[in-house]
């Protein structure tokens, strides 16, 4: 299923062992691709192999997924944007980089682009708009949750073996294909010594998180961002009503970047890199290159 091949790179980020896996050739045109929520670099593969222009793909297991260390002190939005700037000093430490980002590793991209406009020159966000509103009122409830989760840590249940795990991401993704999934169990997924299975994955990514999000706060990021910017919605996605924005809403959230693209993806869903690939990967290389 995988016709191009990527190698695996530990890099020591922050007190952490961290997982990069890296596609192309040493020199050339670096891009960097930031999975999502639950998620592993190697769901890029897809779109990497989709790309025509010769280009070095730099994606990394954020901290307490895929291959990378797990952290016991929880995983929270700062730490997520310092690893992200650790790994560029480590991999392009003098030049202005292209950002790649999915939902979770969307977010990330368009807050750091913000935060160091001079180290970004592109910014591409995979149907990510940032997160619902938070509601001032729910905070004594969303506390409470998190502290009983302290108190009563989260888990996974283990597969029956691999072939579970696949049919579990068709199962969450009908548009994906046997081979596709059966491709990603395996990175998703570590298989066991008694046949089962268990997700690469650290539970405590469920705890309800303590500190409330603050969209005035993203959207001044956002407005902070002096590179071109190219926002690709998946027109099946569930990303809108999570947010829960009217048009009028969403248009408001998207106009706090002053240089951007808007494109919309038919036929896919949240994961858009593993329903049209080649689609999104097109998009992606038209806007990179443009003058």
């Amino acid at each position: 299923m995988a016709s191009k091949p990527s190698a695996s790179h530990f890099v020591p980020i922050r007190g952490l062992r961290y997982h990069a896996r890296i596609w192309g050739r040493d020199g050339a045109p670096q891009l960097f691709m930031l999975h999502g929520w639950m998620d592993v670099s190697a769901s890029f593969q897809f779109l990497v192999d989709a790309l025509k222009q010769d280009w070095q793909v730099i994606a990394p297991d954020w901290r307490g997924y895929g291959l990378s260390d797990w952290t016991p002190e929880g995983y929270w939005i700062p730490d997520y944007l310092a690893d992200l700037d650790a790994l560029l000093l480590h991999y392009a430490p003098t030049t202005p980089v292209k950002l790649i980002g999915h939902s979770l590793g969307g977010n990330l991209v368009c807050h750091y682009a913000g935060i160091r406009p001079e180290r970004v020159s592109h910014v591409v966000s995979l149907d990510a708009f940032g997160l619902p509103r938070s509601d001032p009122d729910k905070t004594p409830h969303r506390l409470r949750e998190w502290l009983d989760q302290i108190n009563s840590p989260p888990s996974f249940a283990p597969y029956e073996n691999m072939a579970a795990v696949a049919a579990r991401l068709q199962k969450n993704n009908p548009r994906l294909s046997a081979g596709k999934a059966a491709f990603l169990a395996q990175h998703w997924a570590e298989a066991l010594p008694d046949g089962s299975a268990r997700l690469r994955a650290d539970p405590a990514h469920k705890l309800v998180n303590p500190m409330a999000y603050q969209l005035e706060e993203a959207l001044a990021c956002w407005r902070a961002i002096t590179a071109p910017v190219l926002v690709v919605e998946a027109a099946d996605s569930f990303m809108r009503g999570w947010i829960n924005e009217d048009d009028v809403g969403f248009a408001a959230r998207l106009s706090a970047f002053r240089n951007l693209r808007q494109n919309k993806i038919d036929d896919a869903g949240h994961m858009l890199h593993h329903d049209q690939p080649e689609q999104l990967a097109a998009l992606i290389e038209d806007f990179l290159m443009a003058r």
